[in-house]
């Protein structure tokens, strides 16, 4: 069976961390779908950018899903995606949920944090109440139509309440039926560790370079007990800083910086074959014969 025909539960399922580059449009999809990882994870910061904006919760459900939607039908692996705090209470998680999965995404976490959110990383967040949690989080299980639709709990409260509320929040998540734990924002490697033997169940580690928690080997992240890892930033990062270089060289040098494919080579790699096939195949620009 392929990458593409396993379900993202069936993998996690399966022994070995699976590891979800992040990236924010179709074109960050696919090459991480093409360097061989399992899955992909849509990033809310790196959605907001491409927009304009920080991540300061300021993009809408409806953006958001759309971009989810470009990204699942641009790739045959699972989509992880963002879906802030559910953008509202209860019943606006089960539209989020009905949205995102109707779309072909295949999984998507959602937080407690006041609307509007802000980076997990950064100062200045808010969270709502425990229960007020849960009860988002049972909303969103009761809101799938397949099983096969996973809902993440994500809890920001480390940074506000404490590790050890973190923890419960993560527990009480997982009694409402999430199906992985997400802790925002662990300050050492210790808490790190400490985050699947304390929850007792799947838990998802965020690596953010720059970030809050500790940078270390992701081999390590398997053996600690984790099912799932997301990168939020990394296409973003590397287009900021690839971007910042050819733009710099064209200032310096007035020349278009040098390319290592053609332009056919990359139409390629965004599914130019599979277009041309059909175009033969139909006959392109021909005229219909009454």
């Amino acid at each position: 069976m392929t990458a593409s025909l396993i379900s993202l539960r069936e993998r996690l399922a399966r022994p070995g961390l699976v590891i979800a580059p992040g990236a924010y449009d179709g074109m960050g999809a696919r090459l991480i779908e093409q360097a061989g990882f399992e899955a992909v994870y849509m990033t809310g910061a790196g959605t907001s950018a491409a927009r304009g904006y920080p991540d300061f919760g300021l993009l809408t459900m409806s953006e958001m899903v759309e971009n989810a939607a470009v990204m699942a039908r641009s790739i045959g692996i699972p989509l992880i995606a963002d879906a802030d705090t559910g953008y509202g209470n209860e019943l606006n998680v089960t539209r989020t949920v009905r949205e995102y999965e109707a779309r072909g995404v295949s999984a998507i976490h959602i937080e407690d944090q006041v609307a509007p959110k802000r980076c997990g990383h950064l100062d200045g967040k808010e969270v709502v109440s425990r229960t007020e949690f849960a009860s988002k989080i049972r909303a969103a299980v009761e809101a799938r139509r397949s099983r096969d639709f996973l809902v993440i709990a994500r809890t920001d409260a480390r940074a506000m309440l404490g590790f050890d509320e973190a923890i419960a929040r993560g527990r009480d998540a997982l009694e409402a039926g999430a199906d992985l734990v997400f802790i925002e924002a662990t300050q050492t490697l210790e808490e790190v560790a400490a985050v699947p033997r304390l929850i007792a169940g799947p838990c998802l580690l965020n690596v953010v370079p720059g970030g809050r928690t500790p940078i270390f080997d992701l081999r390590e992240a398997d053996a600690m007990g984790y099912r799932l890892a997301i990168l939020p930033g990394l296409m973003l990062k590397a287009a900021i800083e690839a971007g910042d270089a050819a733009l710099a060289e064209l200032k310096r040098t007035h020349i278009a910086p040098a390319v290592n494919a053609n332009v056919a080579t990359t139409f390629r790699r965004f599914g130019a074959d599979e277009w041309d096939a059909l175009r033969t195949r139909f006959n392109a620009g021909t005229p219909m014969q009454r």
